[in-house]
């Protein structure tokens, strides 16, 4: 068995079983985050032969930061939850890959400590009502040294989780999330996320921080450019790993369509949600991906054998992708193109 494949059973053994459901769940009835998985299965490949693949390259830019590979990790809340240094663990595991790290801003370590590692990593922000709280966020990541800014669009309202019993939320200690939430006397109406948010918000961010920013949360072509005409340096197809609307497509599903409704604008484009395979990735990357996010194997990384961990997941699923880029008979990971997917009939 894979190792990747033991992570999620290992981390429950060491999670409270609040904190397992938490990391795991998805919105309502689960529709989205059970069929997130089996869509990028569902490809098949069509492989060129007689090609010269003695040498791989898995190297590439995001958004003209090196990486040693296009897998990259997602932002996420709680990982305090999950090891004691929490993001600090984290962007250790992901410097140690020479990897790119997304940052919640609900990250229980601050933006400050975080910088401090040298990883290089992106600010995930929710545009909230009190816009206040947002621009000191901004500014403190700014200071801190995040190399972009990921805005997440898919979340007016926080999706319904069906919990029975004990949640996350009462086991969570000060300290544990929110670490660089500004000091002030804020309501819950302040920290509600904003419902009334258009494209402006793109070049609002951009001038306000300097940084190219990453839209996160996109499912649809024309929302797609939309975002690219606003002045989106970044796209992130994905559906919050399941955890907003339900029933939303798969990842995996809508990624061709954005693909094509970008095409020529230099927005560059990125997928989450269900990858757990070399062979998946090799598909994302074919369909338009420029990287792909992982985010719950990374949290189950964490957990068993913290930064290392992490840096093993990103190290074997590197290797998968060398071994698929071998047999498909591409040599580096922007010579992939769409003709050598097909889906399953």
């Amino acid at each position: 068995m894979r190792w990747i494949d033991t992570l999620e059973a290992a981390a429950a053994e060491k999670l409270p079983e609040a904190v397992h459901r938490y990391f795991r769940q998805g919105s309502a009835g689960g529709v989205s985050v059970g069929e997130a998985t089996a869509a990028w299965s569902a490809y098949r490949f069509r492989p060129h032969v007689l090609n010269d693949v003695s040498a791989i390259d898995l190297r590439t830019t995001i958004l003209g930061v090196p990486v040693d590979a296009p897998i990259l990790v997602s932002p996420s809340t709680m990982h305090r939850m999950a090891d004691p240094d929490g993001e600090l663990a984290m962007a250790r595991g992901v410097g140690a890959a020479k990897s790119l790290l997304g940052v919640s801003s609900n990250a229980g370590t601050t933006f400050a400590e975080l910088g401090a590692t040298g990883v290089p990593w992106w600010l995930q922000i929710y545009i909230l009502r009190n816009r206040e709280i947002t621009r000191r966020m901004l500014d403190a990541a700014v200071e801190a040294g995040a190399r972009a800014v990921v805005l997440t669009v898919d979340t007016p309202v926080v999706g319904r989780k069906e919990d029975d019993g004990e949640t996350v939320w009462d086991l969570a200690k000060p300290g544990q999330f929110l670490a660089n939430l500004p000091e002030g006397e804020w309501t819950d109406d302040d920290l509600d996320k904003a419902d009334d948010l258009n494209p402006d918000v793109i070049g609002w961010l951009a001038e306000r921080t300097g940084l190219p920013v990453v839209v996160k949360g996109v499912l649809r072509g024309d929302d797609a450019k939309r975002c690219a005409d606003a002045g989106a340096a970044g796209i992130i197809v994905s559906n919050h790993g399941g955890r907003q609307l339900d029933a939303s497509i798969p990842t995996a599903q809508a990624l061709p369509e954005i693909a094509e409704a970008v095409a020529g604008t230099g927005v560059e484009l990125y997928v989450d949600g269900g990858i757990r395979r070399g062979e998946h990735i090799l598909a994302a990357l074919a369909l338009g991906a420029r990287a792909v996010f992982v985010g719950r194997p990374a949290l189950w990384a964490l957990t068993v054998d913290s930064s290392a961990g992490v840096t093993r997941l990103i190290s074997e699923l590197s290797d998968e992708l060398d071994h698929t880029l071998r047999l498909v008979g591409q040599p580096t990971p922007s010579s992939l193109t769409p003709d050598l997917v097909t889906l399953r009939r």
